[in-house]
């Protein structure tokens, strides 16, 4: 048996590596294209090449990058409700699933079109979810 909150842990990892992809099939010919080399080359920043590649190409990295910085708070909160017994409550798996559901919007948002009033507000209700699920947390942690 597993709490059913894991299912969007799984496929928000999943949908991670997919943006990860796209940005490695978009990057590299970038990079040909503007005559960078990576034999050779010693480390930098991901963001060193805004201002090289075209700005197109680098959404998708900004998008990956955002993939690992918020969402880290989600999987602590659905991976805290599983452990708590919350993880199969409905309202608790909805609010997963609406997450995940709203970063993979604000992830093809940001990589395509990139219009920011659109990131915002799907960020924001997206804010709105992982609120819930810690405020649900929180609740269970304090016996309420």
């Amino acid at each position: 048996m597993h709490s059913a909150i894991l299912g969007p842990v799984v496929a928000l990892v999943a949908w991670t590596l997919v943006m990860q992809i796209w940005m490695y099939v978009t990057r590299l010919p970038a990079m040909r294209r503007a005559g960078i080399e990576l034999k050779g080359r010693r480390g930098g920043r991901g963001a060193q090449l805004d201002g090289i590649l075209e700005d197109k190409v680098q959404w998708k990295a900004h998008n990956y990058n955002h993939l690992l910085e918020q969402p880290t708070l989600f999987y602590a909160i659905a991976i805290t409700l599983a452990l708590l017994g919350g993880g199969d409550v409905w309202i608790n798996v909805w609010l997963a699933w609406a997450y995940v559901a709203l970063r993979v919007v604000h992830s093809l948002i940001q990589a395509t079109a990139n219009v920011v009033r659109w990131r915002f507000l799907v960020f924001s209700l997206a804010s709105f979810c992982l609120l819930g699920l810690t405020v649900h947390a929180a609740a269970r942690l304090l016996n309420f």
